[in-house]
């Protein structure tokens, strides 16, 4: 077999300048195009994943490192063969939104971090790039992902959320026949794909077709309409056959800091919807413009809160983490994305108290520096505070991107709905609740985690549903 992996480098997706791109929010990266995409293929080893699977091996590969289980080298095979169309069916099989997870998934430690030629100094295919190439170029040709339009709809079922797993449920029982309503609280839909994640990241046109799509298909959706009350999620489950419940972990965590509780003390989350929203609109007056911000934390959100406070006019960014960058939980090319914009980071720190003035209004933050100690459980380094060594970072505005915890709403008992220590729904392996109308996925039973991995719940939860709807064939 010729080795094309060792005639054609590995080529990422360019990036606009830094100086030119950190005056607006339009996306960061320029797709492939057709001869790129081709190349790229090329180098595919087109491994025997499934000949393979269940065998003890000492490989991971591309597909069992995706969650969706992607037919990852079906889809670049075709690529590679010139083959757009059949590598357009294959990429949306499992996937509900492939144009989307190409955008946003860490595929370092996903896909690409599990392909075979990742461990060698040649680097992955560029399976991102790739699946982004293959839906928007389908796009162009007139292609439409299958969204159940020749099936007769029967069963109406209700999803709460219209997020990664909302989203995604609703496409797959779309294609299983089902009549599908979403109720969604916010006044667009797409939950964090259209909210959470910058515009410069995921432009969220990409977000709207999709949908759109799916209302042609027979999708009704109902914005501006959380479901808050006991009597509310009542009628929710007696007017339909079946609900499912994709709400998130929509809480910030704090930082248990002194002074936590000051003005210019934001969650993350509070800062990137209302920085999407003055996208939509108009960003003049931003909170952020002029001040100066510290963000605490080291995952994708405090990525995605660096890069939007620099976008916003900040006048200076410090992004605080406790370990070093090594051990930062996100996306390794967020962290360079951001140190190309100018974002300053101080690891090997941890937040002790907010300075505030006479008002209460934000005027500081006393850091402490850490050092990392002996293993956890886990096997990761716990991380220690060094006596006396605090140190004081002067700033306006302080943005905890800490993470998510779930929240437990007031109907999931009135439902039936058992929930576990942590106040999230317990489902089985259909992801059902004890309540049998009610499915959940996403966020809202395993907390803040990926895009890809609510997508397969949805995915999941959506088979589970029709089984119990009796429309699975």
């Amino acid at each position: 077999m010729k080795k094309d992996f060792k005639a054609v480098p590995k080529k990422i997706q360019r990036k606009r300048e830094a100086n030119e791109r950190v005056k607006d929010f339009e996306p960061v990266y320029i797709e492939f195009n057709e001869e790129e995409a081709a190349q790229q293929a090329k180098r595919c080893l087109t491994c025997p994943i499934d000949v393979l699977r269940g065998l003890e091996s000492e490989f991971n590969f591309c597909r069992t490192g995706c969650p969706l289980n992607n037919y990852i080298p079906e889809w670049i095979r075709e690529v590679r063969r010139g083959n757009l169309k059949k590598a357009f069916e294959l990429s949306n099989e499992k996937s509900p939104f492939p144009e989307i997870m190409g955008r946003v998934c860490p595929h370092d430690s996903l896909c690409q971090g599990n392909c075979v030629l990742s461990k060698t100094d040649h680097g992955s295919v560029a399976i991102g790039a790739i699946e982004v190439f293959i839906s928007e170029e389908g796009f162009k040709k007139g292609y439409k992902p299958y969204y159940g339009e020749d099936r007769r709809r029967k069963k109406r079922v209700a999803v709460i959320g219209s997020g990664p797993a909302g989203m995604s449920c609703a496409t797959f029982l779309l294609r299983g026949g089902a009549n599908v309503e979403i109720f969604e609280k916010s006044d667009r839909p797409g939950g964090l794909l259209t909210y959470g994640i910058p515009n410069f990241k995921l432009d969220k046109e990409v977000v709207f077709r999709r949908f759109k799509w799916m209302q042609e298909a027979g999708l009704k959706i109902h914005l501006n309409s959380p479901i808050l009350e006991e009597k509310d999620f009542e009628k929710i489950v007696e007017n339909f056959d079946a609900v499912f419940i994709g709400v998130g972990a929509p809480s910030g965590r704090g930082a248990r800091m002194e002074n936590e509780n000051a003005n210019g003390v934001y969650h993350v989350m509070d800062i990137l919807t209302n920085a999407q929203k003055r996208v939509f609109q108009d960003f003049d007056d931003c909170v952020l413009k002029d001040k100066r911000i510290v963000v605490i934390g080291g995952g994708d959100s405090a990525m995605d809160a660096v890069r939007t406070s620099v976008r916003a006019g900040a006048k200076e960014v410090y992004c605080v983490y406790r370990r070093d960058e090594s051990n930062m939980p996100g996306s390794k090319k967020e962290v360079v994305n951001a140190k190309e914009e100018g974002v300053k980071f101080k690891f090997y720190t941890a937040p002790k108290a907010v300075m505030v003035d006479e008002n209460n209004n934000v005027k500081g933050i006393v850091c402490q520096q850490t050092e990392l100690g002996e293993p956890d459980e886990s096997g990761r380094k716990r991380v220690r505070v060094i006596e006396e060594s605090d140190f004081e970072i002067p700033c306006d505005i302080i943005i905890l991107a800490l993470g998510f915890d779930t929240v437990k709403f007031p109907w999931y008992e009135h439902a039936g709905i058992e929930t576990d220590k942590w106040g999230c729904p317990v489902v089985n392996k259909k992801y059902q609740t004890t309540n049998e109308k009610v499915f959940v996925g996403g966020d809202a039973i395993r907390g803040a985690d990926l895009v890809v991995t609510a997508a397969r719940d949805g995915r999941e939860a959506a088979v589970g549903i029709l089984e119990y709807l009796g429309l699975k064939d």
